[in-house]
């Protein structure tokens, strides 16, 4: 398997556990977005919270150049570390979430 398949394989795995945890909201749905031609995956939350519309993009992640970019995460999971305890190299996870300034001081890619 070349490796942006396992990449591919990975990413979508991980999003897979993390859409069955059950919201507390019974009238918002979970959904996954695999866009595995442009490589956006995302976990989305939308529904309806008294009159308000609910539409949350929880996590976000991209392939780009061979790299995987972690463009949102709300929640407090450590995605960066999941990645590489599921075989990422520290080199090939970017936190597109932090200003391109911080990135040299995190222990993962700059670019």
């Amino acid at each position: 398997m070349d490796k942006l398949e396992k990449y591919r394989q990975i990413i979508q795995s991980l999003l897979i556990k993390y859409s069955q945890f059950k919201n507390s909201e019974e009238n918002l749905e979970t959904q996954l977005i695999f866009d595995t031609e442009r490589d956006h995956y995302q976990i989305l939350e939308l529904g309806w919270e008294d009159y308000d519309r609910i539409y949350n993009c929880i996590i976000h992640l991209d392939i780009k150049d061979g790299k995987i970019w972690i463009q949102r995460n709300t929640t407090d999971i450590l995605i960066a570390e999941e990645l590489v305890e599921m075989g990422i190299p520290k080199e090939d996870i970017i936190l597109g979430l932090q200003h391109p300034y911080k990135r040299p001081f995190t222990k993962y890619s700059i670019v």
